[in-house]
């Protein structure tokens, strides 16, 4: 028995010693493999200015993503200031994820070959559809750690888990407010549910003591850093719900839709009901057991992400749930003994590694969730050919698919002349990485120029005027004596905010305009 235990424990040293390396470098690669720019870059130049000293809501106008902003800032300082130390970040949340859905599924007593079996699966759906840091997957990676700790919280009834679950959330939400608003309100119906069944209350004051706490540490660094509530309210919680409100009103579900693009998540969810629903039939008071509350935990979670796919619209990242899912059917197998139980495992390995071989074609290798399902990356360009912070990246993007070289010449005519730009100056671009390779802050005051109204507040929005003023008080505490625009962008970006009188228009290159500002009303006020 002493025998088995020791070969248990060598076994589970090697998997983990083969999980972890794997896990990260399958994202390294991907992450490496062409970019999207208003995404591939999302938290690139901000967490650089977050590294200078600049801050989300006081700085730039922020919808989403502060969290992975400073998250960033922590990695450019520790690793440097580079695109590798950029994919680094998501890569080593990729291996964390890993090794922690390994460690859940060996704790629910899962054979530890199936374990590896499918964190393996796990990893290769998680990050890599982005390879870089982005808000969706960091929100949606939170809550799954957090229902991890939840599920760990009712099995141990340690105080731990309760600690750290309303830490975890607040990561999520200062991810991305959704899907994390969805899974915080199903987990309250759990633990509702938990304590009624269970006449458990005990839980609730570490929750809310730790809640009160994480709460308080964010006034408190708030006030340190000049960040006013006012402007986090506004900016993060009901400027969003104007654009909400829009995508309410145009939402047009259908039941294709629902179930056809969802149906591998759907078929994995079943497996997990039918298990369930015999569980039910046959042991006495199965609801009032900790394996019914992680059922629901799962359901809950797995139609927080599609409702949070189906109200976005964004490309599809949410498969990496189907391994978790299977996973857990087969751990609710183990408990009704089938006959050929067995081979019942066998098969839905099987099943998982076709989805997952499907998914990481279409999402991985073909690039789609940064647009480049048709592209041929072995057209790249170096990444070096740009700047040297861009050692190891493909540089290919959906717009000039045919004629990456060419890009990356406009991209070095732009870095030539700002750099040769000694003025302070704002700039104002989806191209997010210039800060970076200029090594000064370009004051843009958005992350993102998607020109919808998704990232900051156009004419006829209510908080159009929050975000004019917060322009114009970068320009003057700053002392911008041009802006700069690179093309799609065009003169209604600046002429939106800022009278014509105030700025005389230059055009400098193919893409690159610059905006001359002048004394005028509007930012001498």
């Amino acid at each position: 028995m002493k025998k088995n235990i020791f070969f248990n424990n060598i076994n589970e040293k090697i998997l983990i010693i083969i999980l972890i390396p794997f896990s990260f470098i399958i994202n390294q690669y991907y992450g490496n493999l062409g970019v999207f720019p208003v995404d591939s870059f999302s938290h690139f130049d901000t967490g650089y200015k977050v590294l200078l000293g600049d801050h989300p809501f006081k700085d730039y106008w922020v919808v989403s993503g502060p969290l992975l902003d400073y998250l960033q800032a922590v990695f450019f300082y520790l690793f440097g200031v580079n695109w590798q130390s950029y994919l680094l970040h998501a890569s080593l949340f990729n291996a964390v994820l890993t090794l922690s859905t390994f460690l859940i599924l060996k704790d629910f007593k899962l054979n530890i070959y199936y374990c590896f079996f499918y964190s393996i699966l796990f990893s290769i759906l998680a990050y890599p559809s982005s390879g870089t840091p982005f808000v969706d997957h960091h929100s949606a990676f939170f809550c799954l750690l957090s229902i991890y700790s939840l599920m760990l919280a009712i099995k141990y009834e340690k105080k731990i888990y309760w600690y750290i679950l309303p830490l975890l959330l607040a990561c999520a939400f200062f991810s991305k407010q959704v899907p994390s608003a969805y899974v915080i309100l199903s987990l309250f119906i759990v633990l509702i549910f938990y304590s009624v069944i269970q006449k458990n209350y005990i839980w609730s004051k570490h929750f809310v003591f730790s809640s009160f706490l994480i709460l308080f540490s964010l006034l408190v660094f708030g006030k340190i850093q000049g960040i006013s509530f006012s402007s986090f309210l506004e900016q993060y919680i009901l400027y969003p719900q104007t654009i909400r409100l829009e995508r309410l009103e145009s939402f047009n579900l259908t039941i294709n839709q629902f179930l056809s693009h969802f149906k591998f998540i759907h078929i994995s969810l079943i497996l997990l009901f039918y298990v369930n629903i015999k569980l039910i039939l046959l042991k006495k008071n199965y609801i009032k057991q900790n394996g019914f509350c992680n059922f629901l935990i799962l359901t809950f979670f797995t139609f927080s992400l599609i409702s949070h796919q189906l109200l976005t619209k964004n490309q599809t990242f949410i498969f990496f749930i189907i391994p978790i899912l299977i996973a857990f059917a087969s751990i609710n197998l183990n408990t009704l003994k089938f006959k050929f139980n067995s081979i019942i495992q066998i098969l839905l390995i099987l099943i998982c590694l076709l989805i997952t071989v499907k998914y990481h074609v279409r999402f991985n290798e073909g690039r789609k969730f940064h647009e480049l399902s048709n592209i041929n990356v072995n057209l790249f360009t170096r990444g070096q050919e740009i700047d040297n912070k861009f050692k190891g990246l493909k540089w290919i993007t959906p717009e000039y698919k045919d004629s990456s070289a060419e890009e990356v010449a406009l991209i070095n005519e732009v870095k030539l002349h700002l750099s040769k730009d000694g003025r302070a100056k704002m700039l104002l671009t989806n191209y997010s990485f210039f800060s970076v390779l200029l090594e000064e802050n370009l004051h843009a005051p958005s992350r993102w120029y998607l020109s919808d109204g998704t990232d900051y507040p156009l004419k006829g929005n209510k908080y159009f005027i929050k975000y004019k003023n917060l322009i114009i008080n970068l320009i003057k505490k700053n002392e911008i004596l041009v802006i700069y625009t690179i093309e799609p962008l065009d003169n209604s970006t600046i002429s939106t905010y800022l009278g014509e009188n105030c700025f005389k228009k230059n055009k400098i290159s193919t893409i690159l305009n610059s905006y001359e500002l002048k004394s005028c009303q509007e930012i001498n006020d």
